[in-house]
This record gives structure tokens, sequence and C-alpha cells, in this order.
């Protein structure tokens, strides 16, 4: 895979980036920039060799969303960044002939066309038509069977952008870590989680399960959840992972009646519930000190540590196992990789970014990487 300090010529030469650019938006403002902030080493290193760069990225899920709130923060990061109200079609041209050498241009949603998601050739045609070179540095998206991810790099000289270089470097290393390893898998639905499981049980000593993802083990170990989320049936291969020595899982929670679950009393009502003392209408929503403590020592012993995914309910609040397990491992001397989301937003909010050894911008991006070793839009850029 060859990467953008492989491209020989770059002083006035128009490159699309494909870039990390969809952050959580409130009130038309961005409200965490980590993964802006990750964009700008490659955006910087095309500027300083005379590039033209053009940013290209999605935004949100309905494809209504604008970028504009996006590139005036990405401005605030990088000088001199404009932003066009268009992806492709004149407008966007217009665009990019005024672009200086060192400029930077932000597309607007690829997601307002339907040809971005639906990998359509005309559309990633036009796409290529705007550049003489593609950059992919937006992990984050490589698993996505999109047209800016997988056809373009069909069409024009594709190299890896330093932050995608990092990541695949690092998850390399996490696919056979250092021993002892320990792995944690937070968030919900085994469906997504099933292949990322089977995989690590394989290549670490430990995985715990956390998050709303651990209910179904518990439930299928005859444990009483509650009404807490659950996935209708108990899947058949999370019976075989039951049986795995290495599988470790929650041995206590914080749980909430239902009825106050979401509501603004939701903290005050919680109370720590030993595995058999779920009430039927009781709600799970974090892990319990018990498991903290197990966790701190299990990070404690490691000398790899991988990490995906919240172990409480984020939204509501329930942090408390999400911040002890962070600060577990920047205490211990593993080798740590983070990822998701949620996860990294309570570690930030806990000024404990700096402790960890690598953050990946990717969440589903990253567990499907760590599940089969690669991803479309790396594969993409390796033909």
């Amino acid at each position: 895979m060859k990467i953008v300090t492989d491209i020989p010529v770059l002083e006035n030469i128009p490159v699309l980036v494909r870039a990390p650019l969809n952050v959580p938006i409130e009130n038309g403002k961005v409200t965490n920039d980590y993964r802006l902030r990750k964009a700008v080493t490659t955006v910087n290193y095309l500027r300083g060799k005379g590039a033209r760069v053009i940013l290209i990225s999605h935004i949100g899920e309905q494809g209504t969303e604008t970028l504009e709130p996006v590139a005036e923060a990405f401005g605030r990061l990088v000088p001199g960044v404009s932003f066009c109200r268009e992806s492709i079609g004149p407008a966007a041209r217009a665009a990019i002939r005024e672009l200086r050498p060192g400029g930077t241009l932000v597309l607007e949603n690829l997601r307002r066309h339907k040809g971005e998601r639906m990998n359509d050739g005309s559309f990633a045609a036009e796409l290529a038509a705007l550049a003489d070179v593609f950059v992919q540095d937006s992990f984050d998206t490589c698993h996505r069977l999109h047209a800016s991810i997988v056809s373009v790099p069909k069409l024009l000289p594709s190299y890896a952008g330093l932050e995608l270089a990092d990541e695949v470097a690092e998850l390399r290393q996490a696919l056979t870590p250092k021993r002892p390893a320990f792995a944690v898998i937070g968030g919900a639905k085994f469906s997504t989680k099933e292949a990322v499981l089977t995989s690590l049980i394989e290549d670490y000593d430990h995985v715990f399960v956390g998050g709303a993802l651990a209910n179904d083990f518990l439930k299928a170990q005859g444990y009483g959840v509650g009404k807490s989320l659950t996935s209708p049936e108990v899947p058949k291969h999370l019976l075989h992972l039951l049986d795995n020595p290495r599988l470790v899982l929650p041995i206590d929670c914080i749980v909430v009646p239902a009825s106050e679950a979401m509501g603004p009393k939701a903290r005050q009502m919680a109370r720590v519930a030993s595995l058999g003392q779920v009430n039927p209408d009781d709600i799970i929503l974090d892990h319990g000190p018990g498991t903290s403590a197990l966790l701190a020592n299990l990070a404690g012993q490691a000398s790899a540590v991988l990490w995906n995914g919240p172990l409480g309910n984020y939204e509501c609040g329930f942090t408390d196992a999400t911040l002890a397990l962070a600060r577990a491992i920047s205490a211990s001397n593993a080798h740590s990789v983070v990822g998701g989301g949620d996860t990294i937003a309570a570690i930030e909010d806990a000024g404990l970014l700096s402790c960890f050894s690598f953050i990946s911008i990717g969440g589903g991006a990253m567990l499907e990487y760590l599940a089969r070793g690669s991803l479309p839009g790396i594969d993409a850029l390796e033909r």
C-alpha cells in the first residue's frame, strides 16, 4: 500500500482526500473535533508540498446534513479553508480552479448524492474528474462499499494518508499482540460483534464482553436481566463462546427501574446488583464496582490491551465503569489501542487521551478490520 509521502509530484496538483470529517454536530456547531485533529497531519503534509487539497466526506446518516460547520471548525485547525456547497458539478469544478497551491477546499456532503452509497460508477467518475491524485485518509469509513471509498481508487493514482497508514500499522500489530493480551469489547448488538469476538478469543488471553452486549451472555447463563436490551433470541454462536475459558463477563451491574431509566432521576435511582439480583422491572445501565476491579486487575497484568465500545449507557450518563477502565489502562504499562466514538469521548472528557498508545478513529471499521484483517477501502488502495 503506497502512502501519501510516495507521491512524486505535488506542487499545484489537485489532490482529492477522503478525510474523516463525520463528526458530531449540535445546533450547527461541532461538539467533538477529535477526528478533525487526526486529519490535520495529512492535510498539512499536502499543503506543505504545494498541493491543492480537496476534502471529501459524508456527514450524518440522512443525506441532508451539511459539512459547512465542519469546514468552519476545520478552518480553526488549518488556515485558509474554504467550503463549496456542491460535491460535484460546475460549482465544485470552479471552486477547485480558484484554489491556490497550499489551499484547502471542503466539498459538500457526499451522501447528498444517491450515487455515493450505491457505489455508482458515474458518480465515482465525476469525483475522480476533480483531481489528479486520490488519498484515502478516512479509516472510519473504509468498511463501506461506497463510491468514494472503493470506486474512485480505480480511476486515479491512489495512496493512503498518514492517519490511515498509522491505523493499519497499529491494528495489524493488534492482530498478533504481545502476551498476556487483554481485549474489551463493549457496545451492543451481538450480530455486529460476533466476528470480532470469534477472532480475538483465539489471540487474546482474556476477552471481556461488556456494555449491553453482555446482557445476551448473562441471559444465556440463566441470569435475569430484567428489561435490559438483549437480542430477540440467544444467538447460537454465543453458546460456543460461553464455553471458552478466555471469555470474561461482568460479575455485578448498575440497575435502574426501567420506568426511570431515561428520566432525570436515573442516576439517583441507580443501585448495585450482583448477578441474580436484577429485578424483572430493572434495566442494566452499567457495570458495578466488582466488575471494574476485575477489569483493572486484568489491565494491570497485560502487555497489550485492545478496547472498543463503552461499558455503560453513555448517552444517559452511566460512565463509571468506562472511566474506571480508562484509568486502569492509563496506569498500566500495556501497549493500549482504543476505538469507538463514545469510548473516545469519555476518555477525552476524563483528560486521559494522551495516556493511551493509540486512539483509532474507527468504531465499526476497527471491529471489522480486527475480524478479517483488512477492509474494502484498504483493499482498493492495495489493488
